[in-house]
C-alpha cells in the first residue's frame, strides 16, 4: 500500500493529509465541511486528494481520522433520548453535581441542561459498601420494571451507574445484561467500562454523556464507513481519541465519551513532532480554526494529559490532552453588546454560510472578514484560489458595524482583531500564567487555517520571543493523525495507604495489563510494537486532587514505594510549594498508557539555500498595518517557494493554500531545514 491519509474534519473545513511511504511525498488538499452530514466532505474530500495524487483509494493503507462530531452533539444537545439507572437515593445526583457555581461572582449564570429528564431517571434497590461487598442485592425485578418503562418512554440509549461500582462491577454488569434483553436496539453504558474510578458525579456524567452521544457517533461511524467503502478504501478507519491517540471504529463507537477532544488533539501531536524537528521543545500550542482557538502547554515537548476536564459545563472522567478552547475562530461573530462594547465570538458563522464575504447570506461580520478588508487575507479569493470572497460585502458589514460604534470602518476592522488577539491571549494564560509557567520562556507553535495571520499580534501580546509555523499549518491536525501511535488507557481506583501499597499495587496493574493484552489482540498490534507505560495517581490523606506519578521500571518492590514517596514530595512540592513530610500518602487510581506503535510519516531535512528570498517573491498589495501607521505596501511571497536558508524581512505576507502568515514589521523570518517559518523579533 503507497498511501496513508489523515483527515481532520472541522467545524467550517477538512482537511486532508496524504503520505506516500515509499518517497516521503505529502500532499495536502482542504474543502468545506458538510455539517449536515461531516462524512459526506470526508469522502469527497478523500476522492478529490487521492484523484490529485494520481492514486487510487485502494491504494492507501492506512485511514486516520479527528472528527467533531461528539463535541458539536454535546455543544448544541443532539444526542438522543437517554434513561439512567442509578443506586436507590441517588436519582438527582446528576442535577445536584457538587454545588458550584461555574463562575463564583457570576450571579446570572446559567446551569447546561441537564441530559436525563427527571422522569427517566429510575431509582434500583441494590448496594455496595466502600470495599466492594454487597449490603444489598441487586432487585433484578425492579431492572426489568425499569427497563420496561423506559423503553415504553421511547429512550434511544441508557446509562447504568451504581454506586461503588468501580470497586465490584458484578450489579452494573448484571443490570446492563437485562438491558440487552429487554432493550435490544438501546445503546447501553455501564460507568464501570467507561469510567472505573471513583468520585461518584463525575464518574455518572461521564456514563450520561457516553449514552447520549453514543447513537449519535454509532450513525456517523456507520454513515463514515458506508461511504469509505462506496469510495473503495479498504483500509481499516482509526478515529483520534482525546489522549492524541488513535483506535478503531468498533472501540470508538463504545466510547464516544472519549471522542471529544478528538480532532485539537493531534494537532498537539502534529505541533510536538514539528517543534522537536525545529530544536524547540517548550511550545505553546495556538491552533486557530474557523470555530474556535485551541491552546496548550507542552513543557519539553510532551503534552499534559488530564485525567478529568469539564466540557461545555458536563464533567467527564476520560484521558484526555490538556487543551483549553475558545470561542475564537475566522468565523468569530463581531457585535456590539448591552454595554456599547465591540465583542467578538463565541458565536460563529461556521462553514455555512460562513462569513459575509463568502456571499452566501450571513451579514453579520466576522474576523475573517476584518482581514479580508485590512488587506492581510486576500481580496479576492481563498483556498488557492478555489473559493472565491467579495471584499465589497465584508466592507458594507463592517461599516455598518463602525457605525454603532461611532467609529472609523478600518479602525473598527483593526479592533476587531485586537479584541480576538486579546480573547485568545487570556486563554493562554490559563494554561500557563495560572499554572506557574512564563509564556516568555516558549515558542509559539501557530497552525490552523487562521493561527498563522494572527500569531505574530498574539505573540508580542504575550511578550513571546518566537512564532513557528509549520510547512502546513492549515491541515497540521490531519497531519498529525500519521504522526501519531494506537493507544488505550485503563485506570483502577484502589484507594490505598503508600505503606501498604505493594500488594494492592501489584494486583491492580496485572489486572490492567490483562485488559491492555486483549486491547492489543483486538488492534492485531504485533508484540514487537506493544508498549505500556504505568502511572500512580496519589495525594496527601484528605486532599481532594491527586498528583499523576510514574512508576519506575520493573516489578514493584519495596524500593518502588521510595520512589514514588520522593517523586511525589518533588511533584508536590513544585506544584504547591510545600511538602506535608508528617501526613500519610495514599496510592489512589491505577493508570495503565497502552500503545502501539504503527509507521508514520517522516518530515526529512532539505539542504539550505542562502537568504535571498527574491525566488519566491509572489507580488505585493496594500495592506493596513496600524504597526506601520496604516496602509503600507507589503510583499508577497509564495510558501511553497520558500527553501530552506531563505530570510524575509517584515512587513510580509506568506500565502498558501491553506493559510496565510503575516510577519509584522521589526520581525524577521527564516526557513528550517524542514521548512519551518520561525518568526523572530528584530532583524
Amino acid at each position: 500500500m503507497a498511501w496513508r491519509l489523515g483527515v481532520d474534519s472541522g467545524g467550517t473545513f477538512t482537511d486532508l493529509c496524504l503520505f506516500e511511504e515509499a518517497t516521503g511525498r505529502i500532499a495536502v488538499w482542504k474543502v468545506s465541511s458538510t455539517p449536515d452530514d461531516p462524512s459526506r466532505a470526508i469522502a469527497e474530500g478523500a476522492a478529490e486528494a487521492i484523484a490529485r495524487v494520481g492514486g487510487s483509494p485502494g491504494d492507501l493503507g492506512y485511514f486516520g481520522h479527528g472528527t467533531t462530531v461528539a463535541t458539536n452533539a454535546l455543544i448544541q444537545h443532539r444526542g438522543v433520548r437517554t434513561g439512567l439507572l442509578v443506586t436507590d437515593g441517588f436519582r438527582d445526583l446528576l442535577e445536584i453535581g457538587r454545588q458550584r457555581r461555574p463562575d463564583l461572582y457570576d450571579l446570572q449564570v446559567e446551569k447546561p441542561p441537564v441530559l436525563v429528564a427527571r422522569d427517566l431517571r429510575l431509582q434500583i434497590p441494590e448496594r455496595l459498601r466502600h470495599d466492594g461487598s454487597i449490603e444489598t442485592a441487586l432487585d433484578e425485578a425492579a431492572v426489568r420494571e425499569a427497563a420496561r418503562a423506559l423503553r415504553a418512554a421511547g429512550v434511544a440509549a441508557v446509562a447504568v451507574c451504581f454506586l461503588y461500582s468501580f470497586v465490584n462491577p458484578a450489579h452494573e454488569a448484571r443490570a446492563r445484561a437485562i438491558l440487552v434483553e429487554e432493550l435490544p436496539d438501546a445503546f447501553l453504558t455501564a460507568s464501570h467500562a467507561v469510567a472505573p474510578e471513583f468520585r461518584e458525579y463525575e464518574r455518572l456524567s461521564t456514563a450520561v454523556v457516553n449514552a447520549y452521544l453514543g447513537p449519535v457517533m454509532q450513525g456517523y461511524i456507520r454513515r463514515l464507513a458506508e461511504r469509505l467503502t462506496a469510495l473503495g478504501i479498504t483500509a481499516a478507519p482509526h478515529l483520534t481519541q482525546s489522549n492524541g491517540g488513535v483506535i478503531g471504529l468498533e472501540a470508538a463507537a463504545a466510547m464516544p465519551a472519549r471522542m471529544v477532544l478528538s480532532g485539537p488533539s493531534t494537532g498537539v501531536i502534529g505541533a510536538q513532532a514539528v517543534g522537536r524537528l525545529a530544536g524547540f521543545p517548550d511550545l505553546i500550542t495556538f491552533d486557530m480554526g474557523g470555530t474556535s482557538t485551541d491552546v496548550a502547554l507542552l513543557p519539553g515537548g510532551e503534552p499534559r494529559l488530564a485525567g478529568e476536564a469539564v466540557l461545555h459545563g458536563y464533567p467527564i472522567k476520560a484521558p484526555m490532552l490538556d487543551i483549553h478552547t475558545v470561542g475564537a475562530g475566522g468565523g468569530s461573530i463581531a457585535h456590539v453588546d448591552g454595554g456599547g462594547l465591540l465583542k467578538v465570538g463565541p458565536r460563529s458563522a461556521g462553514a455555512a454560510p460562513g462569513p459575509v464575504c463568502y456571499g452566501l447570506g450571513n451579514a453579520d461580520p466576522t474576523v475573517t472578514d476584518a482581514n479580508i478588508m485590512l488587506g492581510t487575507l486576500h481580496p479576492t479569493h481563498l483556498l488557492g484560489g478555489r473559493l472565491p470572497v467579495r471584499r465589497d460585502l465584508a466592507v458594507e458589514a463592517i461599516t455598518r458595524l463602525a457605525e454603532q460604534l461611532g467609529m472609523e470602518p478600518m479602525a473598527t476592522a483593526q479592533g476587531i482583531i485586537a479584541v480576538v488577539t486579546a480573547n485568545m491571549a487570556r486563554a493562554i494564560r490559563v494554561i500557563s500564567v495560572q499554572r506557574g509557567h512564563d509564556p516568555r520562556d516558549y515558542a509559539l507553535m501557530a497552525f490552523g487555517g487562521a493561527g498563522p495571520l494572527h500569531a505574530a499580534r498574539l505573540a508580542r501580546e504575550l511578550e513571546m520571543p518566537r512564532v513557528l509555523v509549520p510547512r502546513n499549518p492549515g491541515i497540521l491536525c490531519a497531519m498529525g493523525l500519521l504522526l501519531t501511535d494506537l493507544r488505550a488507557d485503563f485506570a483502577a481506583t484502589r484507594l490505598t495507604p503508600l505503606a501498604a501499597g505493594l500488594a494492592p499495587m501489584r494486583e491492580a496493574f496485572a489486572a490492567l495489563e490483562r485488559e491492555a493484552t486483549a486491547w492489543f489482540a483486538q488492534e492485531g498490534i504485533a508484540p514487537e510494537a506493544q508498549r505500556l507505560r504505568r502511572s500512580i495517581d496519589m495525594r496527601y490523606a484528605g486532599q481532594n486532587y491527586e498528583l499523576p506519578i510514574p512508576l519506575p521500571p520493573g516489578e514493584p518492590g519495596p524500593a518502588t514505594l521510595a520512589a514514588l514517596a520522593e517523586a511525589f514530595a518533588a511533584e508536590h512540592a513544585r506544584l504547591y510549594g510545600f511538602i506535608a513530610e508528617e501526613d500519610p500518602v495514599q496510592l489512589v487510581t491505577f493508570r495503565l498508557e497502552a500503545t502501539g506503535i504503527v509507521p508514520k510519516a517522516q518530515l526529512p531535512a532539505l539542504p539550505e539555500s542562502g537568504p535571498d528570498a527574491t525566488a519566491a517573491l509572489a507580488g505585493e498589495r496594500r495592506v493596513w498595518l496600524p504597526e506601520a501607521g496604516g496602509f503600507t505596501t507589503v510583499p508577497v511571497y509564495a510558501r511553497e517557494r520558500l527553501r530552506p536558508g531563505y530570510r524575509l524581512l517584515g512587513p510580509a505576507l506568506v500565502e498558501q493554500m491553506d493559510s496565510t502568515t503575516l510577519v509584522l514589521p521589526g520581525m524577521t523570518a527564516r526557513t528550517d531545514a524542514h521548512e519551518t517559518l520561525i518568526l523572530e523579533e528584530g532583524a
